[in-house]
């Protein structure tokens, strides 16, 4: 599972948990800072990745439109950088069992 963090979420979690979900990275390292979100999906679309973002837009969004690509929505305030890569690191097996699941195209983490 590879997910594409957007850039509301530090680039500095990508290192925390490549470990996890290779192949990983933020939107800054393909050039996707400050552009519209459609880009951004379109991007993760073609290239396998599931979304991860704190932005409602694209929960709307993929409420709408469904997957590819998923979502990982993150409804929490703002907090350091480490809780957020824990929390991926702490749902690991629920990531990969959202990822696996052809039906559901959103997972909701608090």
């Amino acid at each position: 599972m590879k997910l594409l963090l957007d850039e509301n979420l530090s680039d500095r979690i990508v290192s925390q948990i490549l470990d996890l979900f290779p192949g990983s990275s933020h939107v800054k390292a393909h050039g996707l800072a400050h552009t519209d979100d459609l880009l951004i999906w379109s991007f993760a679309q073609e290239h396998g990745y599931t979304i991860v973002s704190k932005d409602a837009d694209f929960h709307q969004r993929s409420l709408v439109f469904g997957h590819p690509p998923k979502l990982v929505f993150l409804r929490i305030g703002n907090c350091p950088t480490s809780r957020i890569a824990e929390l991926l690191r702490s749902h690991y097996a629920m990531l990969s069992t959202f990822d696996s699941d052809a039906n559901t195209s959103i997972l909701v983490l608090p």
